[in-house]
Order: structure tokens, then sequence, then C-alpha cells
């Protein structure tokens, strides 16, 4: 996991709500060690998902491939032909880290806008530890 990368990790969709909106479902997962629970409002017309789907999930501070900051540089404004970590997943968004709750025990819950599309994180406190700051980018793809 490199430096830009501050949590990896791959999840299997144990569930699908698409009831409330017509282009966006709310997607459960539980991570390949059963340590980490994820509750994410996906754009299905974009990146379909199905139970049982498996993803890779990434959350990094910069698209980046040296980890470099991104300087008030928007995703928007990456170089035509310049190689970046969104090149590498089918699905990224740029989001803020709003809310930290302690959970049980050593657990601890992190929720993530990504412009109103709402991740919830929950697992170890030594694994989303380094999610506090302020703006991540949200990387999927199916693995």
């Amino acid at each position: 996991m490199a430096d830009s990368q501050l949590f990896e990790e791959t999840f299997s969709i144990t569930s699908l709500n698409a009831q409330k909106y017509d282009r966006v479902s709310r997607i459960s997962g539980t991570s390949s060690s059963n340590e980490t629970f994820f509750t994410l409002d996906i754009n299905t017309e974009l990146y379909p998902c199905a139970v049982s789907d498996r993803i890779h999930l990434v959350l990094a501070s910069t698209l980046s491939l040296d980890g470099t900051k991104d300087d008030g540089k928007g995703w928007r404004d990456v170089g035509r032909g310049e190689a970046s970590l969104a090149d590498m997943y089918d699905y990224v968004c740029h989001g803020k880290i709003y809310r930290f709750e302690e959970g049980d025990g050593e657990m601890i819950k992190v929720f993530i806008s990504f412009g109103g599309l709402l991740l919830y994180l929950e697992g170890p406190y030594k694994r989303l530890t380094p999610l506090r700051i302020d703006y991540v980018y949200l990387l999927l793809k199916k693995s």
C-alpha cells in the first residue's frame, strides 16, 4: 500500500438496496478478513453491482502515482496522457470525511460523503486511523 493509499481492502457485497432512487443503490459488504464492514451509496448506472460481487476498495489522499499532494489541483486538472491512480480503477469519487465514532472495543466508525453519496466504514481502530484527514478519493474495481 503506497503512502497515498490510506485504506485498502477487498469486500464481498452482502446486500443491495435500490428501492429509494432510480440510479443509486446502497450496497453493504464484509471484508475478506471479516474485520471490516461497509455501506456505500453508489451510482449503479455508472458502476453496476450485484450481491456476492467482490470489489476492491481503496481510499487515497491523492491520485498521484508517486504520492505527491494535489496542491489544489483537482482530479479534472490531470493532464492528458498523465498517468494517475484513477487509471487503474473503474469508479472514482472525491469526498469529505465528516465524522468518526468510537465503536465497540477496538472498533471505529468512519463516515464519508461523496457529494451526498455516503460511505460508512466500521473496522479495527488501527486500520482506519489513517483516515483522520479531511478529504479522500474513493477508488473501486471488481476483483
